[in-house]
């Protein structure tokens, strides 16, 4: 029979809470923002009251670790679900601050009307209305009478019968020996088996998200600075999105006083959007950068103590763990880290946010940057090959997928060896003559205009400052405003003649340009629209767009990789068009990456 994985009990709502107040078990929730409506807590109170049940919490205790002297100490138990629960009843049965969306603390106040046993959010109408107590938490507080309390409610409302004030009250407070299920997870577990438990037990079936797990054994860390580290994550990540989220951090004195806020502060004037970075993309980075491990999960594992070799867990890897993963963020956070890599990812042809689909290869090429620049190799030759090895994870989904194991083999061949001669053995395995004539046309056919395909032409076209279709405005500048995207033969035509959105949407039939050209060109079909071009450029009516010369028009087609003979092309030569534009524009990517 196999050995039990975890215990069950059913503790009251008051032992919960005293294990919190003693330290006992972490909610990392209070270092977060409550996402929980305060209507939502109301109801989790109702539900108490009315014994209904509210759901398991899941806990999962940490290791314990050998100390310098030998000794083992006895980590705390995370509470891996059922944070909002616990953090709902401490803000209204304890009276703690929460910390809303916006990181400012306030309280939520639950009010108690005794004769209709009936749970309200505070408002003012309620705060003057003498039936109602405008807030439970009192009540709940060490060394309150319920008597007396209950004596002076009556006073206030004398044409309520006492009795039923005692008998609700005495209900009311009774809401703390309510059980509540409580599955702890034993301390031997690893993070693999955790998360399957978890997508067991929870009736969604989502798996543990391993960043949320790794944030949450961070935050609870105070010895080695994890809770304001935490803080510095999430910071980031929220200023990066909207700098002026900076004059509400400011209202975090504690975190003010901290090295990461000077860190960071620089943030509050940066409108650059082009990578936004979530903190799973931050950790990833600075995990695997520092670490040279792939698995989220071992860095779960090391700020727990594991020592890998030994199979025990010892303080000692607890604090290096710390160390070199606040090493990470830092590289991670630092201004000139930062800016320096989404320049290159600039001068890749990458100006938009919009034009990159892959969390995962971007986080891997700012790995590389900053394992590249701790190796102190030339600056000219990093950016070479963050260039290039980005443009090859989109090319290749190297990324995509299982990536973890992909993450590991690359950074330890990386940092084993001669960086750039494994980048370079890698561009001639990954990139090779049939991959550029014969792989790359055939995954271009594609119906997503969102396509990472479509992505890396548009990059290449903003590289050789390419003209949008028919148009004197720049690719680069049209992708910017976020122009539109035209089909060269257009859709309604296709539609029409029975093609369905996976053939009339390929990617070879769309083309980056200005919005009022789109709009007069509207549904014509190209042997009608070139027939007004052609007319155009020799001298006759303008109709749309600035070119005015054959010359002109043919650069135009060249550079937008539009075969000539698409002007007297119909719809029953639209496959024909299809692949020969293909070829064309595999062509212009291929020139495009051998020139980065």
């Amino acid at each position: 029979m196999p050995a039990q994985q975890f215990t069950i009990n059913q503790p009251t709502i008051s032992t919960v809470l005293s294990w919190i107040r003693d330290n006992k078990i972490a909610v990392p929730e209070i270092q977060r923002p409550f996402v929980w409506e305060p209507t939502k807590v109301r109801n989790l109170l109702d539900s108490l009251l009315k014994g209904y049940p509210v759901g398991f919490l899941i806990g999962w205790k940490n290791p314990d670790v050998k100390l310098k002297d030998g000794s083992q100490s006895s980590g705390k138990i995370v509470l891996i679900d059922g944070q909002q629960r616990v953090t709902a009843l401490m803000a209204a049965l304890d009276g703690r601050e929460v910390v809303n969306k916006g990181y400012r603390k306030h309280r939520i106040r639950i009010a108690y009307h005794p004769v209709n046993r009936e749970f309200a959010v505070l408002n003012s109408a309620i705060a003057k209305d003498p039936e109602w107590i405008p807030d439970i938490a009192p009540m709940f507080q060490p060394g309150v009478s319920p008597f007396e309390f209950s004596t002076a409610y009556c006073e206030r409302n004398s044409h309520i019968a006492p009795k039923d004030v005692f008998d609700s009250l005495g209900a009311l407070l009774g809401i703390q020996g309510s059980p509540i299920g409580y599955i702890e997870l034993s301390d031997h577990l690893d993070i693999e088996t955790v998360t399957e438990i978890f997508i067991r037990v929870n009736s969604s079936g989502v798996a543990l998200n391993q960043a949320d797990f790794a944030m949450s054994k961070i935050a609870v860390n105070e010895t080695y600075g994890g809770n304001t580290l935490r803080k510095a994550i999430d910071y980031f990540c929220h200023l990066a999105i909207a700098p002026v989220f900076f004059d509400t951090m400011k209202n975090d004195a504690e975190f003010a006083h901290t090295e990461y806020f000077s860190k960071i502060e620089w943030l509050k004037n940066e409108t650059d959007s082009l990578f936004d970075p979530s903190y799973t993309d931050l950790l990833r980075v600075a995990f695997t950068s520092e670490f040279h491990r792939g698995r989220l999960q071992d860095l779960v594992a090391m700020l727990s103590g594991r020592n890998f070799a030994t199979q025990q867990f010892e303080e000692d890897v607890v604090e290096t763990s710390f160390g070199k993963l606040k090493a990470g963020v830092l590289n991670f956070i630092n201004e000139t880290n930062f800016k320096q890599f989404l320049l290159i990812l600039r001068s890749a042809g990458f100006v938009d946010g919009s034009m990159i689909g892959s969390d995962t290869a971007i986080d891997f090429s700012y790995i590389l940057f900053l394992t590249l620049k701790k190796q102190k190799v030339a600056p000219h030759l990093i950016q070479r090959a963050v260039r290039r090895w980005f443009v090859l994870s989109l090319l290749r989904g190297r990324y995509s997928g299982s990536f973890e194991t992909t993450f590991e083999s690359d950074i330890r061949r990386f940092t084993d060896g001669d960086p750039l001669a494994y980048a370079d053995q890698v561009f001639a395995g990954e990139l090779s003559d049939a991959f550029w004539t014969v792989t790359l046309p055939q995954n271009l056919v594609s119906s997503s205009n969102n396509n990472q395909m479509f992505s890396i032409f548009k990059a290449a076209q903003i590289v050789s400052n390419d003209r949008g279709f028919l148009s004197d405005t720049d690719v680069k500048s049209l992708v910017e405003v976020k122009s539109d995207v035209h089909h060269l033969f257009p859709r309604d035509v296709l539609k029409k003649h029975g093609l369905q959105q996976a053939q009339y949407n390929q990617i070879a039939n769309l083309v980056v340009m200005d919005s009022q050209i789109n709009i007069a060109i509207s549904n014509r079909e190209p042997i009608d629209y070139f027939a007004k071009l052609r007319d155009q450029v020799n001298g006759g009516p303008h109709s749309w767009g600035n070119i005015t010369t054959p010359e002109a028009l043919a650069e135009n087609l060249r550079a937008n990789c539009i075969p000539p003979r698409i002007a007297e092309m119909g719809v029953d030569q639209y496959q024909d068009f299809l692949a020969q534009r293909r070829i064309l524009m595999a062509e212009k990517i291929r020139s495009y990456f051998d020139a980065l």
